[in-house]
C-alpha cells in the first residue's frame, strides 16, 4: 500500500512540471478517466491486479475502480495509461500483430509497449495509437459487453477505433490483498482430495433381470430402484453462516447436536430458499479478483457476505445386504468447493462445481444408520474458473446417492463405432471396460459379456472376454468388438438407439453386476470443411442454454429439462450448446433419447481474469475439469463436440487440456478463445459482414457461430439474413447458437412464482442488471414471438413459389436424413384476410437434399378486386415421442394477388359538414359525427361517433418518436411539440373539411418537423396524410403517431401480419390474416419491461368495446399499430414486467407508425443493418383512413 501511494506521488510530480502542456492538450493527469467507446460502454479490468490480464469493454460505472484510468503524459500527446488497482498499465503485450488483445502489465514510463499516441477527433474524443506496433486500441465487430480490447490496423473512421474522455469523480481506495493462504480452497492445486476418477454415468444392477423391469431400463433420466442404489436426495438438516470464520466447525461430528437446525431440500441452492444473496454478474467476479485468494469487495455482496459457508447433515441406513460390498456416495454437482465427512471421519475434498464427485466411503461406513455431513464454500479458489454469464448460487445443486458394487467392479466402460470408410452399411461396435478390484486379496479370473440390443430388444451383437487375476487395487481395460450389419444410425433427426448391457460375471457364472448405456451408431466427420454426420454434411442450429429455473435456480427438475428439450424439438432447433459447463447427466440421457446434437463444454471461465489460463499452477484444475466431462459423458451418441469452455483467454493451459482431450476421445473440439488450437473456427456476435469475411478466410477448418443473435428482451432481428448466408453462400459455415435459450429471471423466496428477477433485484452488488435476460423464452419457458422467428428461420422444408396463381409451388427438402414422407401437406387460400378454400394431402416423397412440384387447386377460386394469400405447411403425419400427430414443423405464405389500393370518399351521397370556430378550437360536425381540433397545439383533440367520444382525455394523434427496447440504449428524453401553423376550411360544396397542420417535435437534440393533413367527411371518415422529415442529426427509433383512446375500446381485431407481435426485421413468422384480441392480450412477457406489442403491414385494425362499437384505420400504404395500456415510456420506467399492473392505464394507448426501425441485436453485437434504420435527410410519409365501426 505504501509503495503503491509513493508510486502515485511520483506520477503526480511527474506531470506537475508540465501541468501547463497536459491542460492545454485537455487531460488532467491528476485525474482519473473513463475510456468510454462510442456504444457507451467502458475499457475495465475487472479489478485484476495481475500481469496479462485482458481489458475488457462493460457497462459504463462511473465509481468504478476497474474503470478508473490515469493518463501519464511521457511526450507530445502520448501516454501511459495506469489502473490504480494494481499499478498496471494498458500494453500491447509486445505483440506487433493486428488483432492482438490488449493487455495490462505492471506500469513502465519508459516502456513503449505500454505508449500509446491520442489523436483528437472529435469532443474529448480520440484514437490510441500504440508507439510499439503503430496498431490502434480498439475492437473488430460491434464491441458488445465483455469484448476484449484488441490492436487494429488504424482507421479512425471506424467507430470501434474511436474513444471518449470522461472525468470520474472518484475516490480510488486500494485495499490490502492477499498473498498467502493455508486454505484448500484457496489453493489452486488442491482440487481433488480422496476422490475418484472420472468415469461414465451408470448404476449397478445385481442382475439382468432386475435391470430390464427397472423404471430406468433405457430411460436413464428416470430415477433407479436398483437394489444396489440409494437416493440421498430429500430434506438434510442444514446450516449457514456469512463466512467460514462464523461455521460450526464441529458439526460433523456425530455427537454434535443439529436437532434445531433448519432443513433444506437436496439438490437446491440455498439462496432459493432464503438463505444468503444470489447475485448475477457477467464477467466481473463478485469477490476480489485476486486469484486464488477469496475476499471481499467493500461496501459488495461480498462485503457482507465474504464467503458463505452451508454446513449440511443428514442420517442414512446401509442395507443389510450391501454387507462385504464396495459403498461410494455420489455428488453431481456442488456450488462450489466440499469437504466430505461420514460418521465423523473425513473423507474427502471437491471442487468443480458442475462435475461429478465421487468417493469411496466402504472403510468409514457402518451397518444400518450413518451419517454423512458435508461443508460447501459459496467461494473458493474453483470459483475463478466459474465465471460464467449467470446467477451465481451455491450449494449441493445435483442428486446425491448411494451405490453398492462387488470387490470385483466394472468400474467404467467406454462405447464406440467404427465403419469401412463411408460404407454405413457395416459397423463395428467397440467397448472397452475398466474392471478394478477392491478386494484386499487377489481376485480370481472373471468374466465380462456385452449384448447389444435394438429397439425390439432383438441382440444384434454379443461379447464376451475372460477378465484376468488382479492383484488387490489392480485395474485392467477388457477390449471387445463385434460387427453390426445395417445398423440402424442414430442422428438428432432419426435418434435411434440400441441398448448395451455389460454383465461381469465370477469364474463360477454368478452375476457380480450389471449395468447399462444408451448407444448409437454414428459417424462424426470434419472433411471439406465442413462437419458430416453419417456422411451428411450438417447444419447445427442451436441455442446456448444455461441450467436454470425460476423457482429451484440451478437444481433444475427433470420435467423442466423435458420440457426444454421438447420446445427445442418442437422448434427446428437441433442443436445444444451447454452453456458453459457439463449439464446435469440426466440431460444427455434425453438428448441422446429425444434426438440433439450436443456441444458439451467444460467448466472453464475465467472471463473476468484470462491471465488464469496462462498460468502453470491452474493447469491441471483446467485439464481435471475437461477429464472428468469427457469420461462421465463419452458414450452419448448426441455429443458431436467437445468444447474446452468459454471466454477464458488462449492461454497455454488449453493446449494441455486439449491433448488431454483427444487422448481420450476423438471428437472434434471447441475452444472459441483460441481457434489454433481447436479443430474448428468460433467466433461471437460478429456482423453480417464480418462473418463473411471470416468464412472467406483461407483456413482448414469449419467455421461455427458459439454464441450470435443476442436475444436479450425484444430482440432477434435479421436472424434471416445469417441463415442465408450460412445456408446458401458460406464457404465452410456449419451453423451457430443463439444466445441463449431462456431468460434467467428467478424468484424471490417466499413470493408468488411469477415475479421474475435479474440483477440487483436481491440487492446484489455488483451486479449486470437484466444481461441475464437474454432468452429465446421466458423464464417459465413460454413460446414467445422470437421462439417463432427462430422455428420459421430454422426450419428445414423450404417452400418455394413457382407460378402461384396456378397453384404451383417447389418444396425442398433440407433434412438430412428425413423423408418428406414423413410429413402431410396443409394449405389454406385467403381471400381479404379470411380463409376461402383450404385442403391436405400426402407430401410427395423426397429424399433429403430433393425438391418436388405441386399444384395446390385453388386457380378458380383467385378472382379481381381482392388481395389473396396462400399458406402452406409441413406437419407431422404420425405422433413423435416430443409432438402430436398434425404438429407444424415448417410453413410459408405467399401473396397470390397484390393488396388493393383503398377507394377515395364518394360524396355525392353525403350530407353537408359543417364546421365552426370558437376561441382556439375548429369543430366539424354532422349527424352522429362530431371531431375537434386546437389550432394552439394543431391537434384533433376529440373524435365522437354517435355520442360517443373515442379519445381519452382529449389526447388525440401526437407525435411519438420514442422506442424502449435493449437493442436501442436510448434513454428518455423529454418531448417538445409546437404547431408551426394551422389551417382549416370547409370545400366550397360543404361535402368535405380540410385541416392542414405543420408542427415541430424536439426530442432531446433532434427536431423532426413534421405535417399532418386532414380530410373530413359527414359520414365519420377521416382521410389522414402524415410527413415526416429526418435530417442530418436524425436517431429516433420511430416516426408514430400516438392517441389515447376511450377505455371501452378494448376489443383489437385486425387485418395484417399476427397474430404474434413482429417487427421490420422479424416477421418472417407472422402471416397475414385477421386476428382477434383484447388490448390487455396484446401484451407480451419480457421479464425487464420494455417496447412491445407492434403489429406490422397492417390492412386495417379495429378497435371497438363490447358491443362491436368504436373506430377502424385503414392503411393506404404502409403501417403498424400497437394497441396497450401502457406508453413506452410507462414501460420502460416500470423495469420489472411483473410490477406492470401498478401502471396499466384504464385508456387505450394506441401507435400508428409510419415507420419503426429494426429490431436487431445491439444489447450484445451490431446494431440494426443499415436497411432495417431510418435513413437521415430522408421524408417519410403514410396515409391511413379513421371510420367509425357502428
Amino acid at each position: 500500500m505504501k509503495k503503491f501511494l509513493t508510486y502515485l506521488f511520483s506520477l503526480f510530480l511527474l506531470v506537475w512540471a508540465a501541468g501547463a502542456s497536459v491542460r492545454a492538450q485537455g487531460i488532467d493527469s491528476k485525474a482519473f478517466y473513463q475510456i468510454v467507446s462510442v456504444n457507451g460502454l467502458a475499457l475495465d479490468n475487472q479489478q485484476s491486479i495481475n500481469n496479462n490480464s485482458n481489458i475488457f469493454l462493460a457497462p459504463s460505472n462511473p465509481k468504478s475502480e476497474a474503470q478508473a484510468w490515469m493518463f501519464v503524459k511521457v511526450e507530445a500527446d502520448t501516454y501511459v495509461i495506469i489502473n490504480p488497482l494494481g499499478e498496471k498499465a494498458l500494453d500491447n503485450g509486445n505483440q506487433q500483430k493486428d488483432g492482438t488483445r490488449v493487455i495490462q502489465w505492471s506500469a513502465e514510463l519508459g516502456n513503449r509497449n505500454q505508449q500509446w499516441k491520442l489523436t483528437k477527433v472529435g469532443e474529448n474524443t480520440y484514437t490510441f495509437r500504440s508507439l510499439a506496433s503503430g496498431l490502434n486500441l480498439g475492437y473488430p465487430d460491434a464491441g458488445p459487453v465483455g469484448e476484449p480490447l484488441y490492436q487494429l490496423q488504424p482507421d479512425a473512421a471506424k467507430d470501434g477505433q474511436r474513444f471518449t474522455l470522461q472525468k470520474m469523480d472518484i475516490q480510488v481506495n486500494v485495499e490490502l490483498l492477499k498473498t498467502s493462504s493455508t486454505n484448500d480452497w484457496e489453493n489452486e492445486k488442491i482440487f481433488a482430495v480422496n476422490k475418484e476418477p472420472g468415469r461414465a454415468t451408470f448404476v449397478p444392477f445385481s442382475s439382468v433381470g432386475e435391470l430390464k423391469a427397472d423404471p430406468s431400463y433405457r430411460k436413464q433420466w428416470i430415477a433407479p430402484q436398483s437394489s444396489r442404489y440409494r437416493s440421498l436426495n430429500g430434506n438434510w438438516k442444514f446450516n449457514w453462516v456469512k463466512q467460514p470464520s462464523e461455521r460450526p466447525v464441529n458439526f460433523y461430528k456425530t455427537n454434535y447436536d443439529v436437532s434445531q437446525w433448519d432443513e433444506i431440500p437436496v439438490p437446491s441452492n440455498w439462496e432459493m430458499y432464503g438463505y444468503g444473496t444470489p447475485i448475477y454478474t457477467n464477467v466481473t467476479y463478485p469477490h476480489r479478483n485476486n486469484p486464488p485468494f477469496i475476499q471481499g469487495y467493500r461496501g459488495k455482496t461480498s462485503g457482507i457476505e465474504p464467503n458463505p459457508v452451508g454446513s449440511y447433515r443428514r442420517e442414512f441406513t446401509i442395507p443389510a445386504d450391501w454387507k462385504g460390498d464396495e459403498i461410494f456416495i455420489h455428488f453431481d454437482g456442488v456450488y462450489s468447493a466440499m469437504y466430505l465427512w461420514i460418521n465423523g471421519k473425513k473423507v474427502g475434498y471437491s471442487q468443480g462445481a458442475n462435475n461429478d464427485a465421487e468417493f469411496n466411503i466402504t472403510a468409514y461406513v457402518k451397518p444400518g444408520k450413518n451419517t454423512v455431513a458435508a461443508e460447501v464454500y459459496r467461494w473458493s479458489d474453483g470459483s475463478y474458473l466459474e465465471d460464467q454469464d449467470m446467477f451465481r448460487l451455491s450449494g449441493i445443486h445435483r442428486d446425491v446417492y448411494l451405490v453398492a458394487t462387488p470387490k470385483l467392479r466394472l468400474r467404467d466402460f467406454y462405447l464406440t463405432s467404427a465403419f469401412e470408410g463411408d460404407n454405413l452399411e457395416k459397423a463395428t461396435f467397440n467397448a472397452v471396460a475398466d474392471i478394478h478390484n477392491y478386494s484386499s486379496k487377489r481376485s480370481g479370473e472373471a468374466l465380462l459379456k456385452v449384448t447389444l440390443l435394438d429397439a425390439a430388444e432383438k441382440p444384434v451383437a454379443t461379447m464376451q472376454g475372460k477378465v484376468a487375476a488382479m492383484d488387490k487395487n489392480g485395474e485392467t481395460a477388457v477390449k471387445l468388438s463385434a460387427p453390426v450389419n445395417r445398423p440402424e444410425l442414430w442422428s438428432a433427426e432419426i435418434p435411434n438407439l440400441y441398448t448395451a448391457i455389460l454383465e461381469l460375471q465370477d469364474a463360477s457364472g454368478k452375476t457380480l453386476e450389471v449395468a447399462q448405456a444408451q448407444f448409437g451408431f454414428r459417424k462424426i466427420e470434419i472433411k471439406n470443411r465442413r462437419v458430416y454426420i453419417n456422411n451428411q454434411q450438417v447444419f447445427f442450429k442451436g441455442a446456448n442454454r444455461h441450467d436454470i429455473d425460476p423457482r429451484h435456480g440451478k437444481a433444475v427438475p427433470v420435467d423442466m429439462m423435458i420440457k426444454d428439450i421438447v420446445l427445442f424439438k418442437q422448434n427446428n432447433l437441433n442443436t445444444i450448446r451447454t452453456s458453459h459447463y457439463p449439464n446435469d447427466a440426466k440431460m444427455y440421457a434425453l438428448f441422446d433419447y429425444y434426438g440433439l446434437y450436443v456441444m458439451d463444454e467444460a467448466d472453464i471461465e475465467c472471463h473476468g481474469n484470462m491471465s488464469i489460463s496462462n498460468m502453470p499452477s491452474w493447469e491441471d484444475a483446467f485439464v481435471d475439469r475437461m477429464v472428468r466431462m469427457v469420461e462421465r459423458d463419452k458414450n452419448h451418441p448426441s455429443v458431436i463436440f467437445w468444447s474446452m469452455g468459454n471466454e477464458s483467454g488462449g492461454g497455454q493451459n488449453f493446449k494441455a487440456t486439449y491433448k488431454a482431450a483427444k487422448e481420450l476421445d476423438d471428437r472434434p473440439v471447441h475452444y472459441e478463445g483460441n481457434n489454433n488450437i481447436a479443430d474448428m473456427d468460433s467466433r461471437m456476435y460478429p456482423a453480417i459482414e464480418s462473418m463473411r469475411d471470416q468464412d472467406m478466410q483461407d483456413r482448414d477448418k469449419p467455421y461455427f457461430l458459439c454464441e450470435y443473435a443476442h436475444a436479450m428482451g425484444n430482440a432477434i432481428g435479421n436472424l434471416d439474413e445469417y441463415w442465408d448466408y450460412i445456408e446458401n453462400k458460406s464457404q465452410r459455415m456449419i451453423g451457430g447458437c443463439i444466445w441463449d435459450w431462456v431468460d434467467q429471471g428467478i424468484n424471490k423466496f417466499g413470493e408468488l412464482p411469477g415475479r421474475y428477477y435479474f440483477g440487483g433485484g436481491f440487492g446484489d452488488s455488483p451486479n449486470d442488471f437484466n444481461f441475464c435476460c437474454n432468452g429465446i423464452v421466458t423464464p417459465d419457458r413460454q413460446v414467445t414471438p422470437k421462439l417463432l422467428e427462430v422455428k420459421k428461420v430454422y426450419q428445414y422444408i423450404k417452400f418455394k413459389p413457382d407460378d402461384l396463381k396456378a397453384g404451383k409451388i417447389t418444396i425442398e427438402n433440407h433434412y438430412d436424413f428425413l423423408d418428406l414422407n414423413h410429413f402431410g401437406l396443409r394449405w389454406e387460400l385467403l381471400k381479404d384476410g379470411k380463409v376461402v378454400r383450404s385442403g391436405k394431402m400426402d407430401m410427395p416423397d423426397a429424399a433429403p437434399d430433393s425438391k418436388v412440384q405441386v399444384t395446390l387447386p385453388y386457380a378458380a377460386d383467385i378472382q379481381p378486386g381482392a388481395e389473396y394469400f396462400v399458406t402452406v405447411s409441413a406437419v407431422l403425419k404420425q405422433p413423435e415421442i416430443w409432438a402430436n400427430a398434425g404438429h407444424v414443423m415448417a410453413d410459408e405464405q405467399f401473396a397470390v394477388q397484390a393488396f388493393r389500393d383503398v377507394a377515395p370518399v364518394d360524396t355525392k351521397a353525403l350530407p353537408e359538414l359543417k364546421m365552426t370556430e370558437q376561441n382556439d378550437q375548429v369543430q366539424f360536425v354532422a349527424t352522429g359525427f362530431t371531431a375537434t381540433f386546437n389550432k394552439e397545439s394543431g391537434l384533433l383533440i376529440s373524435l365522437r361517433y354517435m355520442g360517443e367520444e373515442m379519445f381519452y382525455r382529449y389526447n388525440g394523434f401526437a407525435f411519438n418518436g420514442f422506442r424502449a427496447i435493449d437493442n436501442d440504449r436510448m434513454s428518455v428524453r423529454l418531448l417538445e411539440l409546437k404547431c408551426i401553423s394551422f389551417a382549416a376550411e370547409l370545400s366550397p360544396d360543404k361535402k368535405e373539411g380540410k385541416v392542414a397542420t405543420r408542427l415541430l417535435a424536439k426530442v432531446g437534440g433532434v427536431t423532426v418537423p413534421y405535417q399532418v393533413d386532414y380530410r373530413l367527411y359527414a359520414d365519420g371518415t377521416i382521410d389522414v396524410d402524415a410527413t415526416f422529415k429526418a435530417d442530418d442529426h436524425f436517431n429516433l427509433p420511430r416516426l408514430s403517431l400516438q392517441a389515447s383512446l376511450n377505455p371501452a375500446l378494448e376489443q383489437v381485431e385486425w387485418y395484417g401480419r399476427g397474430p404474434q407481435e413482429n417487427y421490420w426485421d422479424r416477421k418472417n413468422a407472422a402471416y397475414f390474416g385477421i386476428y382477434k384480441n383484447t388490448v390487455t392480450g396484446m401484451e407480451e412477457s419480457y421479464v425487464r419491461s420494455q417496447s412491445m406489442g407492434n403489429r406490422d403491414d397492417i390492412r386495417w385494425v379495429k378497435l371497438t368495446n363490447k358491443a362491436n362499437f368504436g373506430l377502424k384505420i385503414t392503411s393506404k400504404d404502409h403501417l403498424n399499430f400497437t394497441a396497450l395500456h401502457f406508453t413506452d415510456i410507462d414501460l420502460w420506467m416500470t423495469v420489472y414486467g411483473h410490477d406492470l399492473n401498478r401502471v396499466r392505464r384504464a385508456e387505450v394507448i394506441l401507435n400508428l407508425d409510419c415507420i419503426q426501425r429494426g429490431l436487431g441485436n445491439a444489447s450484445c453485437g451490431p446494431r440494426q443493418r443499415p436497411h432495417y434504420l431510418i435513413e437521415k435527410n430522408k421524408d417519410y410519409s403514410y396515409k391511413f383512413r379513421i371510420e367509425p365501426v357502428k
